[in-house]
């Protein structure tokens, strides 16, 4: 067992972790943080996207011990102090950029740090940006439109797909 101390959405947690054990895991078993989702284990659907020392990473490779001394920023740590939906959770609602919700953690979360990288992403950018996330409900037209929304951006000349 290795003892693990990290910065969790603000607040300092500490840990006894076997070597293999998943960030994921650590955060959803261990913390009860459980809006990082689990999907495949593989990296690709990128369900549980988390941020750690404000980069995105899928935290379903990443060991636990590799986060030890970081911080880590998980969906439930986004909304804003008085517990309403910040501007990218408002965003997706209004746009209705989630269906079954699975991924939607994991989208915010990356919309988050695209955002921070491209204040003003276009449509491809965005696009191209969310590769490493699938959706198997939206077909993405109205997640592109929230993070549009969310970055101050006209979304009316989106493209339907």
């Amino acid at each position: 067992m290795t003892k693990v101390t990290m910065t969790v959405n603000g607040k300092t947690v500490s840990g006894d972790v076997e070597g293999r054990t998943l960030l994921a895991s650590f955060l959803r078993d261990d913390q009860g943080l459980t809006g990082t989702h689990i999907g495949c284990d593989t990296s690709q659907c990128g369900a549980c996207v988390v941020h750690v020392d404000g980069v995105a990473v899928k935290s379903c490779t990443m060991l636990a011990a590799e986060a030890d001394g970081a911080t880590v920023d998980t969906i439930e740590g986004q909304a804003n102090a008085d517990g309403s939906l910040n501007v990218i959770q408002q965003a997706f609602q209004d746009h209705h950029g989630l269906q079954c919700g699975f991924c939607t953690p994991g989208m915010v979360m990356s919309a988050a740090a695209l955002l921070k990288e491209n204040p003003k992403p276009s449509e491809q950018e965005i696009r191209e940006y969310l590769e490493g996330n699938i959706c198997r409900c939206t077909g993405y037209h109205n997640i592109v439109k929230a993070i549009m929304a969310a970055s101050g951006q006209d979304v009316t000349a989106i493209a339907a797909e």
